[in-house]
């Protein structure tokens, strides 16, 4: 699968650490920026990673800035978009299984690499769990 990354200055460095973990778990990663810790506007980088999704050139995407808010609102702004700010191992799997997310947004300022980590893993291996929650899901874009 490919995935999609983009942070703005706040979350450049995460994301060139999760960007390396990615490749080492086998992924295909689409890196749109930004690429150092130069000031920049989040909702371009937002734009880009939820446009790779809408258009699967990814199956997924990965957001980072400072602490995850920005991103998350710029994204969930967009049709389609389900962006989900995860600061534990439990939101990571609950977004996935309950909510079908296809963002992960997470905050550089907020969280260690090491705890990123797990939840970039835990969001990764869990599965939409359908049933009662496809209802739920299909009423975000009406």
């Amino acid at each position: 699968m490919k995935i999609a990354i983009g942070s703005d200055h706040g979350g450049y460095r995460l994301k060139v650490y999760l960007k390396s973990l990615l490749e080492e778990l086998g992924y295909e990663v689409i890196d749109v920026g930004c690429q150092s810790e130069s000031s920049v506007d989040y909702p371009d980088f937002a734009s880009l990673v939820c446009e790779s999704v809408l258009t699967d050139k990814a199956g997924a995407g990965i957001l980072v800035c400072g602490t995850g808010i920005g991103m998350s609102m710029a994204a969930n702004r967009q049709p389609g978009i389900r962006a989900a700010l995860c600061h534990n191992e439990y939101t990571a799997r609950m977004s996935r299984e309950h909510n079908d997310a296809n963002v992960l947004c997470l905050g550089e300022r907020v969280l260690g690499t090491g705890l990123a980590e797990s939840i970039v893993r835990t969001w990764l291996q869990t599965t939409f769990a359908a049933g009662r929650h496809v209802t739920r899901i299909e009423k975000f874009d009406k």
